[in-house]
């Protein structure tokens, strides 16, 4: 007589059908038949691996950044009420930023679900204003089905989250189906052929065509239909923030000015300026909005995309070219042949590669005499990073320093939240990165302020003895990217961007991961020497000064006349 199944083996069978090997969560009484399923599963039944965080939230940011790094749907799995509410932030961020991301959450039993009962909440309400797909499962024969589609969703043209409900009694229920198989994406083709036509011959007219790429145009197909291109016909690219890493180390010299996001004073923003054609690729206005970059709104724009963008005052392509962006950059590619930029657009190029170069030394000298430089930190983690490792950034200003100056020469190995603007993802990024990279190091930059937004799933680093190096610009107790900018805006004025003191390396200690400490600058490459050749999770505390910090919004091109 064959074992009975239940609505629990029903979930698990339909992941691992969808080829789900790994989900993040923490468990709870109303999905816990779910979780003694994926712990003690029925003898040759497949089950993904599951790792138990320390926070609802933080196993959200890891699915996500397992979708991110992977190009795979990410899971996370929790319980009702405070469980599901947890994934809020986590769920949010990935939408926003078009990562895919299922979660699949419990509920009260059925009967309960409009009473006023222990942990009873309208969870699919919570979510459908935030995610691609919202549903609860009422009966037990529909799990793989709702399951099935909320891959589909979160799969979709632009990616993004699902959410799935999963009441107690379903999750329980005697079932006698069997999952669905993986139903396989419906794939595209290139953009209309007759438009390719029509680009290539715009930018055979163009003296300065400049590439955007965005997030969606940093999947590795695209990416590599980029790099054809270019070593083809040689364009300037500029990158947003979640572009990082389009650019190879061959590229760069030809190709790479720099990128573009939050405040429009980069060299990239420059030479969108003096554009006469930008060809946005994978390019979403969350990452940086186009009120910024086309503030006059003469710039002439043509968009490659996946899906149909978001048109705004600012953002009025010429035409939308959607279709698969690896296809149609491979047609373009052959339609551009022989294109050359003019002499006097070379010109200009190199007087903005100058620049750029320009802008990654130094300009003060740290007031005291124990802080350090924040190009000086960069400088120390670029020495010490191979093109195969990750780095994930938390939010701070430490992530406007990284972002324009940190070089990535690999996409999605620099790991960048432009859309929410999260606090407290790097470290789980950084520890994701660690299982799904496990061969090098995972390093993960934050604040001081945002690292104690997660600062407990160190605890779960050390546990799966994650190869991370956690780096923590300490300026000294305050939420500065904050702060800054209210001084800009009132007057040198702050409010609410206090907290007090942490010992970092104590806490790092505590946790039974290796704590370090940058003491003087002339320590910065002798302390990450070591914390990068130390097996198992490691923190580095190096305190910045931030004193300068006003210039990074400082000196906005404005527009002429």
């Amino acid at each position: 007589m064959s074992e009975q199944k239940y609505g629990s083996d029903l979930v698990v069978d339909s992941l691992t059908n969808q080829g789900v090997n790994l989900l993040f969560g923490i468990p709870g009484a109303k999905i816990d038949r779910l979780f003694e399923t994926l712990e003690h599963p029925s003898t040759g039944q497949k089950v993904p691996k599951l790792i138990v965080t320390r926070h609802e939230q933080n196993a959200a940011f890891m699915a996500q950044a397992f979708a991110r790094i992977t190009g795979k749907t990410g899971v996370v799995v929790v319980t009702s009420g405070p469980g599901v509410g947890n994934l809020v932030t986590g769920l949010m961020t990935a939408n926003a930023e078009s990562d895919p991301v299922v979660a699949i959450g419990g509920q009260v039993q059925r009967k309960d679900l409009y009473r006023l009962t222990h942990q009873s909440t309208n969870s699919v309400a919570l979510f459908n204003s935030i995610t691609k797909y919202s549903s609860e499962i009422q009966d037990p024969n529909n799990i793989s089905e709702i399951i099935a589609n909320a891959f589909a969703a979160a799969n979709g043209a632009k990616k993004g989250a699902a959410f799935v409900s999963l009441p107690q009694d379903v999750d329980d229920a005697p079932v006698s189906i069997n999952a669905l198989p993986k139903v396989h994406q419906a794939k595209s083709g290139p953009a209309a052929l007759a438009d390719l036509s029509w680009l290539a011959e715009q930018i055979r007219q163009a003296k300065l065509p400049v590439l955007l790429v965005g997030s969606r145009g940093s999947d590795d197909a695209t990416v590599a239909a980029l790099h054809q291109l270019l070593e083809q016909t040689t364009l300037p690219v500029v990158e947003t923030f979640q572009g990082a890493g389009v650019i190879s180390r061959e590229l760069e010299a030809d190709t790479f000015f720099g990128r573009i996001g939050l405040f429009r004073n980069q060299v990239g923003d420059r030479l969108l300026q003096q554009s006469d054609l930008v060809i946005t690729i994978g390019y979403d206005a969350i990452e940086y909005e186009p009120r910024n970059w086309n503030k006059e709104n003469v710039l002439n724009i043509v968009a490659l995309d996946t899906t149909h963008v978001q048109i705004d005052n600012n953002f009025v392509p010429q035409r939308q070219l959607i279709g698969d962006l690896a296809q149609s950059l491979s047609i373009l590619t052959d339609n551009i042949k022989g294109y050359v930029l003019p002499d006097d657009s070379q010109a200009t190029l190199k007087l903005l590669k100058a620049d750029l170069r320009a802008s990654d030394e130094p300009t003060y000298t740290p007031a005291e005499g124990n802080l350090n430089h924040p190009l000086d930190v960069i400088q120390s983690i670029q020495n010490h990073v191979t093109d195969d490792m990750t780095v994930s950034t938390d939010i701070g200003s430490h992530y406007i320093w990284m972002a324009r100056h940190f070089k990535s020469y690999v996409p999605r190995h620099f790991l960048i939240s432009n859309g929410m603007q999260t606090l407290g993802v790097g470290l789980p990024w950084a520890m994701t990165a660690a299982m799904v990279r496990p061969n090098v190091k995972s390093v993960s930059v934050s604040g001081d302020g945002g690292f104690f937004f997660s600062a407990m799933e160190l605890e779960t680093a050390v546990r799966l003895n994650l190869n991370t190096v956690h780096i923590v610009w300490n300026d000294n107790a305050h939420y500065d990217m904050v702060k800054f900018q209210e001084e800009m805006k009132y007057d040198g004025q702050s409010a609410g961007v206090d907290f007090g003191n942490i010992d970092i390396v104590k806490y790092a200690d505590s946790f039974g991961a290796k704590g370090l400490r940058v003491t003087r600058p002339d320590e910065l490459d002798a302390v990450l020497d070591e914390a990068f050749a130390t097996q198992g999770p490691v923190v580095v505390d190096i305190p910045v000064d931030y004193s300068h910090n006003y210039e990074l919004g400082s000196q906005l091109i404005q527009p002429e006349g």
